[in-house]
């Protein structure tokens, strides 16, 4: 992505009422977070790599410690995590069956979960076949980018 597109992006976030803007495409993923800083991430091939502008020092450590601490606890177990912000939901609408339960196996690519976010509904794909050992989330809870949302073993 180019500087200059990059560049519109953030003004676009900072005079809006938009809090947040993730953008994939070929070159590489970009997340734009409006805050009392503007956090930047860049994910892109090395060819293109972008260092980010600002960094929330307590919004990185935050995430990392909870998947440190499980890892020894249960080394073959999974986490799938939530792609984006939003609204965590089990099944498809409030009286229907959950997508996915305990003791449930799982393929790749079935639907776990669906996360709502800015009125769109996102279907949660499982990024690996297995065994669902425990849905780390509650329907209607709110979510963050890369929180675990369950475990496959």
């Amino acid at each position: 992505m180019d500087l200059r597109k990059l560049k519109t992006l953030i003004d676009l976030v900072s005079d809006s009422n938009v809090s947040e803007l993730e953008i994939t495409e070929a070159e590489g993923k970009v997340r734009i977070v409006k805050g009392s800083n503007v956090v930047m991430q860049g994910y892109a091939p090395a060819q293109m790599q972008m260092a980010p502008m600002a960094q929330a020092p307590a919004a990185v450590a935050a995430p990392a410690a909870p998947a440190e601490a499980a890892a020894p606890e249960a080394p073959a177990l999974h986490a799938v995590k939530s792609p984006m912000v939003g609204t965590f939901y089990r099944s498809a609408s409030p009286g229907a069956k959950s997508f996915v339960e305990v003791g449930d196996t799982v393929k790749v690519g079935d639907t776990i979960c669906i996360i709502e976010a800015m009125k769109i509904l996102n279907e949660i794909e499982a990024d690996k076949a297995g065994k669902v050992v425990q849905v780390l989330c509650e329907n209607g809870q709110a979510v963050e980018y890369g929180q675990s949302l369950l475990t496959i073993e």
